[in-house]
């Protein structure tokens, strides 16, 4: 019954919070106020408001009190198309960052393998990146490179910063996305401190295939993760 109430107090004051009944930046009503507001005891208003601030609604200043959050901006993205993320956030006028996390052989994933088209004796590397935009962290790019394609992809690849740019360099500039897979997960500890993410904030998980379109050669798997709350996202195909 106890956890019934506390939802309910939480989406309460978080419908509020959307309705901006609550103003941003304002000084959120006191435990003691708001366990009167709800007949509830001063544990039950703490931990919704525990809740609140996972979700990324309200933030704390000790010994002050909890304050609304400023509102988060949202990118739109399109899941679709033919176009890598960082000539998208160019077309819409974005300040992109781009840190590259590093480059590093994996051993054998049969998933991965398979979606490469890869066989035992291929050597397979993985490459990350870091994606910011207003010098916020929005997202974690991990693409995975057979080096039977790319014979220094396990020198390069710590230097790249946009896949597509690299692939253009050998050619290969009809590139389109296929075998797209969304999901839901949790940010680990590290994707935590990466994306300045709370646990119980969802991300995004994007997998998919690129493809040069005249080879059909398969490039890269790629494994996104977005912050849940950083973006508004397009289905629809890119004419």
């Amino acid at each position: 019954m106890s956890a019934d109430i506390e939802m309910k107090i939480t989406d309460d004051l978080m419908q509020r919070i959307i309705a901006k009944k609550f103003k941003v930046g304002e000084k959120l009503p006191s435990e003691n106020v708001l366990a009167d507001r709800y007949n509830v005891p001063r544990t039950t208003v703490r931990r919704t408001l525990a809740k609140l601030e996972e979700r990324g609604f309200i933030y704390s200043q000790r010994g002050i009190g909890r304050y609304v959050k400023n509102e988060s901006f949202q990118v739109e993205l399109n899941l679709n198309g033919r176009t890598s993320f960082t000539d998208k956030m160019n077309q819409l006028g974005y300040q992109l960052v781009t840190k590259n996390l590093g480059c590093e052989r994996i051993e054998f994933n049969k998933l991965i393998y398979e979606r490469l088209g890869a066989t035992l004796e291929d050597i397979v590397y993985k490459i990350s990146r870091l994606r910011l935009i207003q010098e916020e962290p929005i997202a974690i790019h991990t693409s995975y490179v057979n080096q039977r394609l790319f014979s220094n992809i396990g020198q390069d690849g710590s230097t790249i910063q946009s896949m597509y740019s690299y692939y253009r360099k050998f050619n290969y500039t009809e590139l389109i996305n296929r075998n797209s897979l969304l999901s839901v997960t949790f940010p680990t500890l590290l994707e935590q401190e990466l994306l300045s993410s709370k646990s119980m904030e969802p991300l995004i998980v994007i997998e998919s295939d690129c493809f040069d379109l005249y080879s059909d050669n398969v490039l890269e798997h790629t494994k996104v993760l977005y912050r849940s709350n950083k973006f508004k996202y397009h289905i629809s195909r890119e004419p």
